[in-house]
């Protein structure tokens, strides 16, 4: 009983946070189903990026900032990207900008999730490890989803400089996941001095990326105007 407890507990931050991302999609909410879809797809990488990263870490050994930036956030990231690229960025359900925070979030949270739950079987973690792990991991998971979406979407609906936002929605994931997974291996009893800000900072930036993605939708004036009407 204890162990399905937690492993609800492990489970919850990362379906709360799918709500709150999803709601805040003003404009034209996305298909539950695909939501729910892109998040099981998360769960479903989990497998393939560990034994990936297994094998390279076998390979090139345990240096911290191997692992933080290539071994962890470049193979995490990388595999998030390309599900969303290749199932979602041509699709007609991706109609406007925060569609691509939307997606994205909901994969990252399916890999986080189910990565909480192997940690709770694998090192029994007790509910206040796990509300530590909502707070930095699964959040931080949630966050680089956020970056990776939103230039996404700028890319798909910024033409012009398409190829660069499609870069950036690589590379800015891999540096802020990097960047994460490196302070909390080297900063040892100090590190909650550097995440509590580095997550301030992630935070904030991730609004603002909200707001602006729901600023640039389509469907912003079609909605002004049936507010008009009523």
């Amino acid at each position: 009983m204890v162990v399905l407890s937690l492993i609800l507990a492990a489970v919850a931050p990362g379906i709360a946070l799918l709500a709150y991302f999803y709601l805040k999609d003003k404009y034209d909410a996305e298909p539950i189903r695909m939501v729910i879809r892109m998040f099981l797809i998360g769960v479903l990488i989990v497998f393939p990026t560990m034994v990936i990263q297994r094998g390279f870490m076998l390979g090139l050994g345990a240096d911290p900032l191997v692992i933080s930036f290539l071994i962890s956030g470049g193979i995490e990231e990388f595999f998030k990207w390309f599900i969303i690229f290749l199932l979602l960025y041509s699709h007609s359900v991706f109609d406007e900008p925060y569609d691509g925070i939307v997606y994205a979030v909901a994969v990252a949270l399916g890999f986080a999730t189910l990565e909480n739950v192997i940690y709770v079987l694998y090192y029994h973690s007790s509910f206040s490890e796990l509300i530590l792990r909502a707070l930095l991991p699964v959040s931080g998971h949630a966050l680089f989803g956020v970056v990776m979406g939103y230039y996404l979407g700028i890319a798909k609906f910024a033409p012009r400089q398409g190829k660069k936002y499609l870069a950036l929605s690589l590379a800015l994931p891999i540096l802020w996941h990097g960047s994460f997974d490196y302070i909390l291996l080297k900063t040892d009893a100090n590190w909650i001095w550097y995440i509590i800000p580095f997550m301030s900072v992630l935070w904030l930036r991730s609004l603002w990326k909200i707001r602006n993605a729901n600023a640039h939708s389509p469907y912003r004036q079609f909605h002004r105007e049936e507010e008009i009407k009523f």
